[in-house]
């Protein structure tokens, strides 16, 4: 049940992240559709993938097309668009769908049993990022650091140029 309600809500923000006109709209509905997709994760029992979902997409890439938004300056919506565009999008989106579902139905590896998963707990992981990775971790940590200071700067920089 929770499942049905978590992956409903994903397509409903996926949907609405392309066919809202307001960009700032669209980005809200594509971080829905994320936190969404990293609740399915999350019921899946694959709880790294779903936090990493979470810090990944939800944390930095949805925050990141935010910053650019507001940076850039933009009025914040889209041109405008035919209905022979959306049919167009339509009709690739069914073909794609059809291919990969007949892929998929059709697929060898369905024909074979899976062999059993390794067992990596949270722990596990957090013990590999914080002994035997932490230096990378760091290194990473510092440069989105020093990333984001530097696009303040640059936006100070601009709006005290204008008049």
């Amino acid at each position: 049940m929770l499942f049905t309600i978590f992956a409903a809500l994903t397509i409903a923000g996926a949907v609405a992240a392309i066919s809202l006109r307001n960009l700032v709209h669209s980005v809200l509905s594509l971080i829905l559709a994320f936190a969404g997709l990293a609740a399915v994760y999350l019921l899946l029992g694959a709880q790294f993938i779903g936090f990493a979902q979470i810090l990944v997409y939800v944390g930095a890439v949805a925050i990141l097309i935010v910053f650019t938004i507001l940076l850039t300056r933009n009025d914040g919506t889209f041109g405008t668009s035919s209905q022979a565009s959306w049919n167009l999008g339509a009709l690739i989106v069914i073909a794609v769908f059809g291919t990969l579902a007949w892929t998929i139905h059709s697929s060898a590896a369905l024909q074979h049993a899976l062999p059993p998963q390794p067992e990596a707990t949270m722990q596990q992981i957090g013990t590999a990022l914080m002994v035997r990775f932490a230096l990378p971790l760091e290194v990473i940590g510092l440069l989105l650091t020093a990333a984001l200071i530097g696009a303040a700067t640059i936006a100070l920089h601009e709006k005290q140029e204008r008049p």
